[in-house]
């Protein structure tokens, strides 16, 4: 197991009920897969204790918090001495997920704006990096994140990015990072790949978004964050390189972004 190229599995959701009462298995497979370290992700800040639970539970798993897009008007809003305040834990490594949604949820693009602000802002506080969640929202968002990056610089991941080349060159453009989902292995997504392989491949992350977005030979079933090394398999093919050295390569990228998780030492 030792020769198994190690990769990160920069966004999962550990908390859903998907995976009730199975975190032990799911994390040793992810093990046997390579899969060494996991950021699980809290969608609503009220299920930060949830999240931060499992995180201290699983030495591979990490964890970041936000309010997603879709639930922005639905959930209490958010505050950047609250994200402060959270980042203040150990396993805290990242602001999000946050962003736009249009797709579903377009009557709630001025909240979801809001929203994004104040991650953004927090981010700019904390250093640790925003997770953006980006869907049928491309101009705003692009503007957004140029605009507050004017403003102070920060860090950011373009979490399971499918959207346009134009906004990968905007977030490239800021030094950001695009990170692969399944999608990106997907048959009838050439386009996708082709947008990834323009791209710098020392800004590339790999994920799964799991329980979501299984990649092939998996797709249609659960998700897990062993299946990110199908799509990373695929993200060597899509850059041109030897699967070991595509997951060093996004090893050292997740570790230069998210700088908080590859300096972590557990508490002895």
């Amino acid at each position: 197991m030792s020769d198994t190229p190690q990769i990160t599995d920069s966004h999962c959701h550990l908390d859903f009920p998907d995976f009730d009462g199975q975190l032990d298995e799911i994390v040793t497979r992810a093990a046997e897969a390579g899969v060494t370290r996991m950021v699980t992700i809290c969608t609503r800040l009220r299920n930060e204790p949830t999240i931060r639970a499992i995180a201290e539970a699983h030495a591979p798993v990490f964890y970041a918090a936000g309010t997603h897009p879709m639930s922005a008007a639905d959930e209490p809003m958010a505050t950047v001495d609250e994200l402060v305040q959270l980042s203040q834990q150990p396993k805290f490594v990242g602001i999000g997920e946050t962003g736009l949604d249009y797709h579903y949820t377009a009557d709630s693009a001025e909240v979801q704006k809001q929203s994004l602000r104040i991650h953004i802002e927090a981010a700019q506080r904390t250093d640790l990096p925003l997770i953006i969640h980006a869907r049928a929202a491309d101009d705003d968002m692009a503007r957004i994140l140029s605009e507050e990056y004017r403003n102070a610089p920060y860090s950011c991941v373009m979490h399971c990015f499918s959207s346009s080349a134009e906004l990968a060159k905007a977030a490239l453009d800021l030094g950001f990072y695009l990170s692969m989902s399944g999608i990106a292995a997907f048959p009838k997504s050439q386009d996708l790949r082709d947008i990834f392989a323009s791209a710098p491949v020392d800004r590339i992350l790999v994920e799964t978004d799991a329980p979501y977005l299984a990649p092939p030979p998996f797709r249609g079933k659960r998700n897990e964050p062993a299946f990110t090394a199908h799509t990373a398999r695929k993200g060597a093919e899509v850059f041109g390189m030897g699967y070991p050295e595509f997951a060093a390569q996004t090893q050292a990228n997740f570790d230069r972004l998210f700088t908080k998780a590859a300096t972590y030492k557990a508490a002895a």
